[in-house]
Parts: C-alpha cells; structure tokens; sequence
C-alpha cells in the first residue's frame, strides 16, 4: 500500500489557499491509485490544529540526552518527536501546505521541523558537511502567498523549506507556486496555473 503524509499548516485551515491545492492534488492522486482503498492511504498531520511546542532548553535537553538516562518528561518529549520522524519515513508520498506570512513559514510549521532536525537520527555531520539519514522520496511543496516573490531574492519560506528538506535527506521536491493570491485578478491566474501543474504533477 502506498502512504501519502499531508502536513498542513494554514491558519485558515481547510479553505487556506495551501490547504485546497493540496487537497486537490491528494483527490486527484487518489483517483489514480484507484477505486480501493488498499491501493493508497493518507496520513494528515495538521501542525495549527494539533501544534507542537516551539523549542526551548528542555526540549533540547530531552533530544540529546541518552535515551536510559532521559526523565519521564524527556521521554515523552523525545517520543513526541520519534512519532513525527516516522510518520516521514514510513510515508511514500509528502505533500507540504504551507503559505507565506510576514515573509516566512508558519510559527508552527517552524516549530513542527524543529523537532524533526534530530542528529544522528535525521542528520548527521561528517568532515565534508551534514549528511540527511533519511530516505529521499517524492515531496510536493505548495508555496502560498499574498504577494509576488518567486526569484525575488525575498522568498525566505521556499528556500528555507528546500534547504531543511534537502539537510534531512529529502532532496526530490516539487513546488507548486500561488503567488499574488492579495491582488485581484493575479489570483484567479496564479490558482488556474497551479492547477494545472498539480495535474500534471499527478499524471
């Protein structure tokens, strides 16, 4: 069976923009895989609704304390985080929500990635620089914003997003851009443009 892992992060949850394209490419990859269900399952992980901590001193404390040594609040705090890793790695499929404010990603998004950067876990250093210990699969990234930034040199949510995705290991990403979502008639252009990249991303 193939696994698709939805990771949303809109504050509008299901009518942000992020939220509706990625549901429409999920329906349309659905209708691929075919009429059983056993061909193809989705597990949807929503970081506002069900949001995680942001960092702090304890938080980090618990990932790198040994795991015999860890108090039952560090266990709970490392288990949390094992949870999400394995939700990554046993997914076939990601599909990533995620929309533009005041310049970056979500709060929550940020803080949702903060518990997946584990060393020795989904990274590592070596002489030659960090190394991502998970599997590489298919990523589908749906970039939403307001304004129009795409090589801008301002865009610090999608090249933030691929610079983390590539730093764990997930190197096969394709973003699907909505850009100028604020401004009248662009937005009509760039959701229909969408739209059929997630068609042709499916087929």
């Amino acid at each position: 069976m193939t696994t698709l892992l939805h990771i949303k992060s809109s504050l509008f949850g299901e009518d942000g923009k992020s939220n509706l394209l990625a549901t429409e490419f999920i329906e349309q990859w659905q209708n691929k895989q075919g009429t059983e269900k056993s061909n193809g399952q989705v597990v949807v992980r929503d970081v506002i609704s069900n949001s995680t901590s942001h960092l702090d001193a304890s938080i980090i404390t618990a990932f790198m304390t040994p795991e015999a040594e860890r108090t039952v609040e560090q266990q709970t705090i490392a288990c949390h985080s094992d949870t999400l890793i394995n939700e990554i790695r046993e997914a076939d499929i990601i599909v990533i929500g995620v929309p533009m404010y005041n310049f970056g990603i979500p709060s929550q998004m940020k803080a949702y990635l903060d518990h997946i950067a584990r060393a020795g876990i989904t990274f590592k250093y070596t002489d030659t620089g960090p190394v991502g210990l998970l599997e590489d699969k298919p990523v589908y990234l749906f970039a939403t914003r307001g304004g129009m930034y795409r090589d801008s040199g301002i865009d610090f949510q999608v090249p933030f997003m691929t610079q983390f995705l590539n730093f764990i290991g997930l190197s096969s990403i394709d973003t699907i851009y909505a850009e100028g979502l604020n401004m009248g008639a662009v937005a009509e252009n760039s959701l229909a443009a969408a739209k059929t990249q997630i068609s042709a991303a499916v087929n």
